[in-house]
């Protein structure tokens, strides 16, 4: 199976998610889309596909989003998917595709749902 991590190597989540991904036996492809950035078919392909919108996959913390006027109600959906390609920071992260669906996994469980084998943990003796 192949899963597809579009990644922020600085963020926990989009970390935490990726070690779940191996701890099920799957080796993730990683996009770093900071260095890749983003084009507007694929992100409106991987909104459509996790049924969200760009104002849902809109990163608020830690972003240029307020101070670029985004986080206004009365912003439309294309000015933020527009400065989503301008300022690739702006998508929330990580967004993971399998062949079981794509979802932003926020938080890092909600990848166990496009996993085929649950993660192995180490068991812990008591």
């Amino acid at each position: 199976m192949t899963i597809v991590v579009h990644h922020n190597p600085a963020c926990g989540t989009s970390r935490n998610t990726i070690e779940l991904i191996r701890a099920s036996g799957e080796e993730p492809v990683i996009i770093e889309y900071l260095n890749e950035g983003w084009t507007r078919s694929q992100l409106l392909a991987l909104f459509a596909a996790a049924d969200i919108t760009p104002r849902q996959a809109l990163r608020v913390a830690k972003s240029p989003a307020e101070e670029l006027g985004l986080t206004d109600p009365e912003v439309d959906d294309e000015t933020i998917l527009a400065a989503m390609l301008k300022h690739p920071i702006l998508v929330n992260r990580p967004i993971v595709a399998s062949p079981k669906g794509v979802r932003l996994c926020r938080p890092s469980e909600t990848v166990l749902d496009l996993l085929d084998t649950p993660p192995v943990t180490p068991e812990v003796d008591s």
